[in-house]
């Protein structure tokens, strides 16, 4: 478990799955986790879902915008890249005034994005980088294309620390595998460290998480399958394990810790809108 005295402690109720009560010492420093994403005006997923679970993680949030959306809680019907000059600007303006210690990339929109997101964080080698992404809504909203996928594969690959794909999306970035598995091997030969694949797409009473890293199966992760459809579930669990990497915990225990925030984020899950529901990130703040 993690210190209390640096991060959220965790305390464990007759479910035996944690409940996050936020606890943080005064006098330890506010890590900055630097975020590329979209703005989802829902506010379900993008800017506010990363902003919100990082939060939740005593971290400090600094917000670059990938795109506009126009979006709710069932569909995406459009997204408006960013100019490449007005990213660099965002971006710069902040790696030049913090210490960023962690980067969390979303929604990306255009390859110029990504050729703009790779030649600033080239400048940056050492900072853990969390890769989710996002090939489509949860609704199949297509949200990349082909020439997105491939300057991802070719330019963010391989200056990622977590990549987190979802079981299509993985089966979209590697199309030549014929299983999971193939498909993360292939995912580390294009250069991410660790691949964290989430099973709630596959059939089964439990979602089956798998971490693959050194070019092998790691560990499993079992949880109970829950109810419903969540909007923004990718971007919490990509969110919190960049915010358990800036506090300076090993990825290995930032990944296992991440999937419980996000488990009790989604059992707390609201509904607001006609579509899917939003995750709770903000659920250790609610009356016991």
């Amino acid at each position: 478990m993690l210190s209390a005295a640096i991060f959220p402690c965790f305390r464990l109720e007759q479910n035996h799955f944690p409940v996050l009560q936020y606890r943080m010492s005064k006098s330890q420093n506010v890590p900055v986790v630097l975020i590329f994403s979209g703005l989802d005006p829902s506010g379900g997923a993008g800017i506010q879902a990363d902003v919100e679970t990082l939060a939740s993680h005593g971290c400090h949030a600094a917000p670059v915008i990938t795109a506009l959306t126009a979006q709710d809680t069932s569909r995406v019907f459009e997204i408006v890249p960013v100019s490449a000059n007005l990213l660099i600007e965002q971006a710069r303006a902040v790696l030049e005034d913090m210490p960023v210690t962690t980067v969390k990339i979303g929604l990306l929109g255009s390859v110029a994005t990504v050729e703009v997101i790779h030649s600033i964080l080239r400048d940056y080698p050492n900072i853990p980088v969390v890769l989710d992404p996002v090939l489509a809504s949860g609704g199949d909203d297509p949200m990349s294309n082909q020439d997105i996928v491939d300057a991802m594969r070719s330019l963010l690959f391989p200056i990622s620390t977590v990549l987190t794909p979802n079981s299509p999306e993985a089966r979209k970035l590697a199309p030549q595998a014929d299983n999971l598995q193939a498909c993360a091997m292939e995912l580390l030969d294009n250069g991410c460290e660790f691949v964290l694949i989430t099973g709630t797409h596959e059939p089964g009473e439990e979602v089956i998480n798998t971490l693959y890293g050194n070019h092998r199966k790691l560990e499993e992760f079992h949880w109970p399958r829950l109810p419903d459809h969540y909007h923004g579930s990718g971007c919490t669990l990509a969110s919190s394990i960049a915010g358990l990497l800036a506090h300076g915990n090993e990825p290995m225990i930032a990944i296992h810790e991440a999937q419980q925030y996000t488990w009790e984020s989604l059992k707390n899950a609201y509904r607001v809108g006609m579509g899917q529901a939003i995750p709770n990130r903000l659920f250790w703040a609610r009356t016991q």
